[in-house]
């Protein structure tokens, strides 16, 4: 396997994993057990039978507080329910606090779990796109100047863009910041050809770009590697089990 990949955790903050004292304790084991990453998503209520939830927010700052190296985050953050300017806030805030180890990972969010429309949240997706683009616009000017201090990671904190196979609209978003999270692909080709679209999107000076996946823990890695994903996440579903979480930290990346 190619030593660019880089492996990572990727929990749901629910049920059995809602305890954040637990979070933190399974990051650090994770950081110990040679993992890169370890990213939480981000939701205020579930579908059932889902019941409780852990806010991603305070669970990341008690996490980079007691690891060192892994990257951290969101996944993913609608910002269409965000106050931006908040969010330029707790970015930074949350960059500082992990000494430059925040990648914000953002999408349009789902109106499938209820958190929007009892709340007041716009429900329509192509106006939750538009705030999104709008919403990112505004918080890069934050951390650009607006609002002091800075982010640690210069020129910003890194931006991965969700999508959801087979819609092509979201490419160009992610092909104007720094990673594509792209959930629910078929297989390792999918990938591939998504690889290829952003590739024509984006400059040859443009810089790095992060293809990232989620796989389970049963599944091959390496076809993914070789159809471009630099990060590969292992997931949990949306009702993770401790004993399966610790299991698969203590194995290691592999």
């Amino acid at each position: 396997m190619p030593v660019t990949v880089k492996r990572g955790i990727y929990l749901a903050p629910f049920d059995e994993l809602v305890e954040p004292n637990l979070l933190v304790e399974l990051a650090q084991r994770a950081e110990a057990g040679g993992w890169d990453g370890f990213f939480l998503w981000d939701h205020l209520r579930y579908r059932a039978p889902v019941r409780a939830v852990s806010d991603p927010w305070i669970a990341l700052s008690a996490i980079a507080t007691a690891t060192d190296t892994l990257r951290i985050g969101p996944m993913v953050t609608p910002l269409s329910r965000r106050r931006v300017q908040k969010v330029a806030r707790e970015t930074v805030t949350l960059d500082h606090l992990s000494r430059g180890r925040l990648t914000l990972g953002v999408g349009l969010g789902s109106s499938r779990s209820g958190e929007l429309a009892p709340f007041g949240e716009v429900e329509d997706a192509r106006e939750r796109a538009r705030l999104l683009d709008e919403g990112l616009e505004r918080l890069t000017r934050f951390w650009d100047g607006e609002f002091e201090p800075r982010p640690v990671q210069q020129p910003r904190v890194p931006i991965w863009v969700a999508s959801r196979w087979p819609n092509r609209r979201p490419l160009r978003r992610a092909a104007r910041w720094d990673g594509l999270f792209p959930i629910e692909l078929p297989d390792p080709d999918a990938l591939t050809t998504l690889a290829d679209e952003l590739r024509a999107l984006r400059a040859d000076d443009a810089g790095e770009f992060d293809l990232v996946i989620e796989v389970s823990e049963k599944d091959e890695v390496e076809p993914w590697v070789a159809a471009g994903a630099t990060w590969v996440l292992t997931g949990f579903g949306s009702q993770p089990h401790e004993d399966d979480v610790r299991g698969a930290i203590d194995r290691g990346p592999r």
